[in-house]
């Protein structure tokens, strides 16, 4: 059965691309040049990600709701 995680793309300024973030998966980023690229690595990095924890015999974090995202003037 498929699993669904929430990913957030932050755009990289002044460069290009995208860096890829999974909350579900703390330490699971990766890259890519454009919103194209950077979606298909970050389904190939959480199927790496999930695949070292179960190697490892730890357990895969589930998507526990949605990522609530704000912003904050300092």
């Amino acid at each position: 059965m498929a699993k669904k995680y929430t990913i957030i793309l932050e755009p990289n300024y002044p460069e290009e691309g995208y860096t890829v973030r999974v909350p579900a998966l703390p330490g699971c980023i990766t890259y890519g040049r454009n919103k194209e690229e950077a979606m298909e690595r970050a389904k190939e990095a959480i199927e790496g990600f999930i695949e070292g924890l179960q190697k490892a015999g730890e357990s895969v974090p589930e998507e526990v709701g949605r990522v609530e995202i704000d912003t904050v003037t300092v």
